[in-house]
């Protein structure tokens, strides 16, 4: 592409680089996937010039940012573009395809690549996700897999893509396994929008021909809220469920939740979080074996009194095909059998 006309999202794979010249804090927030941040104005020199044009005016703040620009420029023409071609052709980026990006595109422009920019930057990017998800959820052919807490769901999920299933892992893309106690020990979460950037990229690689397997979600996972339209779908596609004993959901958790152990007294303040529903003196034992490392007695009391009654509430009321559902019983969660169970739950028997 060579003609320097308005560069819109879908011409994105015609260049080859994709640059985002915002400051590091909003990149981490959320970025078009590939992209490379090269900030022509960083987190505090990005405050500075916004201070300024609020109180001294657009000139002031115009020609101290001019000098930051033109100083993170040159670093980024030394650093990140020395060995680039005569030929490369990036394409750049800010926030809504102002003065940022548009500085960066013109120092290129006069080095000699055809760089050109985003048109509507980042805001133009994110109108695309958003348009996406609205679109695409509404077709998917979801098949909603469930069971009770300690199924080994996520699990099973990533076995049945081995096998060539289409899976939509939530879980993944929101780094949370979805209950009080699923946080992933030491790995936030990320940004509502770049989860949902993480999700407009996963439905726009589905054959809509194929079943798409997702796990039994309520609307939010941890602090990421699912869009309505994909939570709409769920709740009316065919549900397949995964009917594990006890005694197999509990070795499962004790293997999967292994990590909660590691702090003990941040596992027992999480227990306080049940004190309304389940009383205090059940939370206190709670805490106690939570403090003494005794999780197989904390688990088992906790699927019995608290995860299992709200499951067999929650399912019928969730999913439309809940009383038509395929049941698959499975005794052993181990690792070695998953494979097996994956193949089943495909069948859906």
């Amino acid at each position: 592409m060579s003609t320097r006309g308005p560069v819109r999202v879908a011409d994105i794979g015609a260049f080859d680089a994709l640059i985002d010249a915002r400051s590091p804090s909003e990149f981490t927030l959320d970025h078009i996937p590939g992209a490379i941040n090269c900030p022509v104005l960083d987190d505090e020199e990005r405050r500075i010039v916004g201070t300024l044009y609020h109180q001294t005016g657009a000139f002031e703040a115009r020609r101290i940012g001019g000098a930051f620009v033109a100083a993170n420029l040159a670093r980024h023409l030394r650093e990140h573009f020395a060995d680039r071609p005569a030929n490369w052709k990036p394409l750049v980026y800010c926030w809504r395809g102002g003065l940022r990006s548009g500085s960066m595109v013109a120092w290129m422009r006069l080095v000699g690549w055809d760089a050109q920019q985003l048109a509507g930057g980042y805001k133009s990017w994110r109108r695309h996700v958003i348009d996406r998800i609205a679109e695409r959820c509404p077709q998917l052919p979801l098949v909603v897999v469930c069971g009770a807490t300690g199924s080994a769901k996520t699990r099973l999920l990533h076995r049945m893509e081995t096998l060539g299933a289409q899976v939509l892992d939530l879980e993944g893309m929101a780094r949370h396994r979805g209950s009080l106690l699923g946080a992933w020990r030491g790995v936030p979460q990320p940004s509502q929008k770049h989860f949902e950037t993480l999700l407009a990229g996963r439905l726009d690689g589905f054959d809509l021909a194929r079943p798409v397997f997702v796990e039994g979600e309520s609307p939010r996972i941890g602090r990421i809220a699912l869009p309505p339209e994909l939570v709409e779908r769920m709740r009316a596609a065919p549900v397949v469920e995964v009917q594990a004993t006890p005694e197999a959901r509990l070795a499962y958790l004790l293997r999967d939740y292994a990590d909660l152990g590691e702090d003990r007294e941040a596992l027992a303040a999480l227990m306080a979080h049940f004190k309304e529903a389940q009383g205090k003196e059940t939370v206190a034992r709670w805490q106690g074996w939570a403090r003494e490392g005794d999780m197989a007695s904390l688990f088992a009391e906790l699927m019995a009194l608290h995860y299992d009654p709200h499951y067999e509430r929650s399912q019928s009321r969730h999913f439309a095909r809940w009383q038509e559902r395929a049941g698959v019983a499975a005794e052993d969660l181990s690792e070695a059998a998953l494979p097996a169970l994956a193949q089943r739950l495909l069948a859906g028997r």
